[in-house]
């Protein structure tokens, strides 16, 4: 393989078929196999999405408006209604984004439903975005990386350690591969954050010994139960109440706000403890999740993160971050670091720019390129870990210690994906579902 000064001069055409090809360890397989492996003879770049929901059209949206040659060639979700929805959306005329028809390829032939979609998806794309609920990343991301495509996955990145051990796992063989992965943790594509970064690491505000994090607000969308449904479809299309698809909100969404932290601080916690529960949103609809959370996070050299999350309407709202240190203190949502009532520095909120864009512009960029150059697996696993830690430590009641949660195996996933197979968690004969307890939910004797 090519030293990396080399393959940053390749060309992009010849870098493509070295990731698909070389990296997938296909070296012995002509150029169109004959199950139709897609080998990017041409000048675009080729991508499949898998998971076509609203975030799924929405990253696909964001790769099309690239600068680059890109094309989107398949797409894969276990309900053809969602898909289709998407592929309107993508080709609609109308798009408030850009219109970007024109680089919507996709045939009938390279549409695919249902569990096993993705397998059909990935080989016909360079590029592959993985937007289904989070539980299917690990499997997914997997898959993605030893057909040696480059990767870009929505947030979190699995629902239990398991899942993100196996993650880890992949995100080597992907360096190995020189195979570019983007994570949609996208506050480290964002200008101002990418700014106080910079100067909190270069000591205007000294050492870091605490931080606020916060998802405090209404909550997300429901999908109730429609009749016919057998409960695995019932659960995937109300999917972010049950912690194998989504991990439970404080995974899904108070990762952004948690990752922060551990970005400033160039650390992952050691141990967690805290609390919370279903004081509101204790209807079946809202299956077996908390609708708050409240963790005190460890890290080794004894700062701490107070982690604040909630569901519940009419309550107070904030969705940001507060980094403290010995000499100022990083507020993130103001874009501002402060020292007692002085303000140090101030980004301009006008050079602020859209994130979820620019992450997709720096991946497709570096794609372009022939670069190996985003390698976001890694944090964005243990980013996820720090979440699922929280999670058991309010189910529990208990401390959680970072590498015993880690090497635990805990595994929440189903042992079958069918529409007629029984989902991990099960209602009573009264529709409820099992809801931790703390004191009672154990994870270790």
């Amino acid at each position: 393989m090519k030293s990396t000064n080399e393959t940053s001069k390749t060309s992009r055409r010849e870098f493509v078929k070295q990731t698909s090809l070389l990296a997938g360890g296909l070296m012995a397989a002509p150029l169109v196999s004959n199950a139709g492996y897609f080998t990017s003879v041409d000048d675009a770049i080729k991508v499949a999405v898998i998971g076509c929901g609203g975030r799924g059209t929405g990253a696909a949206m964001q790769a099309l408006l690239t600068k680059q040659n890109v094309k989107l060639v398949a797409m894969a979700d276990a309900f053809r209604d969602r898909l289709d929805e998407c592929f309107n959306a993508l080709t609609s005329e109308d798009n408030e984004e850009g219109n970007v028809k024109a680089k919507v390829a996709v045939t009938e032939a390279t549409k695919f439903v249902g569990f096993d979609g993705y397998l059909k998806a990935i080989p016909l794309a360079d590029v592959i975005i993985l937007t289904t609920p989070p539980g299917f990343r690990p499997i997914h991301f997997a898959e993605a990386i030893k057909q040696g495509k480059h990767v870009f996955m929505e947030k979190p990145v699995a629902t239990d350690p398991a899942g993100v051990k196996k993650v880890l796992e992949t995100a080597e063989i992907a360096k190995q591969k020189k195979l570019n992965v983007v994570v949609g943790l996208q506050r480290h594509y964002q200008n101002s954050y990418r700014e106080l970064y910079k100067r909190s690491q270069d000591g205007m505000i000294g050492e870091i010994t605490s931080g606020q994090v916060w998802w405090n607000n209404d909550g997300v969308w429901v999908k109730m139960r429609e009749k016919g449904q057998t409960e695995m479809e019932y659960q995937m299309r109300n999917w972010y109440y049950f912690n194998w698809l989504c991990g439970d909100h404080i995974n899904e969404q108070h990762i952004h706000n948690i990752d922060v932290m551990n970005w400033f601080k160039g650390a992952y916690p050691v141990k967690a403890q805290g609390m919370g529960g279903r004081q509101v949103r204790t209807g079946k609809e809202f299956g077996e999740i908390y609708d708050h959370h409240f963790v005190e996070f460890h890290y080794a050299d004894g700062s701490i993160m107070n982690s604040q999350c909630r569901h519940i309407k009419g309550t107070y709202a904030i969705v940001d971050e507060m980094i403290v240190g010995t000499k100022g203190v990083v507020k993130c949502g103001a874009a501002q670091i402060v020292n007692k009532g002085k303000t140090l520095y101030q980004y301009d909120k006008a050079l602020e720019n859209n994130p979820y864009q620019t992450e997709h512009d720096e991946l497709f960029a570096s794609i372009a390129k022939g670069e190996f150059k985003f390698s976001d697996a890694e944090n964005g696993a243990k980013a996820t870990m720090t979440a699922i830690m929280g999670r058991m430590a309010t189910y529990s009641g208990e401390v959680m210690e970072w590498d015993k949660v880690m090497n635990s195996g805990l595994n929440i996933m189903p042992a079958k994906f069918a529409w007629d197979a029984n989902p991990p968690v099960m209602p009573d004969a009264n529709g409820n579902y099992p809801i931790a307890t703390p004191g009672l939910t154990k994870y270790f004797s």
